[in-house]
């Protein structure tokens, strides 16, 4: 047992290796390449109040600028996705939230950037949100979703939110 194990570890770092020289989807904690495109991990919260949910509209200038996302932002190099969401929502809206449970995680392919991104429960446990870095935030119903334009990395997030959200109903 003893000699079969390190040949065990060699052999997945090797198939480690072999995936990423070739380009195929090996998952990095910070950043990893997906045919050759610069590859990130995002993370966002799910903030709500009552039955409304809160987000961000991308500013001008930026990529994907005037649609609407989740606050949030990239990871940065030895940062848990945890620190990044707090850190993140400090610099874009001015709060402090507790964050919460694993909403879902997606995996989206931009034509410029491949994107990982963790969606988490948060709650605002200290201040009230200010437009620093987006154009504008509101809070919407999940009734509303479909009247506001979100990037395209946020579908299946919010296809989950319309489906676990009561209609009309707190949560």
């Amino acid at each position: 047992r003893s000699t079969i194990f390190p040949y065990t570890t060699l052999l997945r770092s090797l198939w480690a290796e072999v995936h990423t020289a070739f380009g195929l989807f090996y998952k990095r904690r910070e950043v990893f390449l997906v045919e050759n495109k610069r590859s990130v991990t995002v993370v966002a919260a799910l903030v709500r109040k009552g039955d409304k949910f809160l987000i961000g509209q991308r500013p001008e200038g930026k990529a994907r600028a005037g649609m609407w996302e989740f606050i949030g932002g990239k990871t940065e190099p030895n940062e848990t996705n945890e620190e990044a969401l707090i850190r993140e929502c400090r610099e874009e809206i001015g709060v402090t939230v507790e964050v919460g449970t694993l909403f879902m995680d997606v995996l989206h392919d931009y034509p410029d950037l491949f994107v990982h991104l963790y969606v988490y429960n948060a709650k605002i446990v200290e201040g009230e949100p200010q437009r620093l870095e987006h154009q504008d935030f509101r809070w919407i119903t999940p009734e509303e979703i479909d009247d506001v334009v979100f990037c395209p990395a946020d579908v299946d997030v919010l296809a989950k939110i319309k489906a676990e959200f009561p209609a009309g109903g707190a949560n």
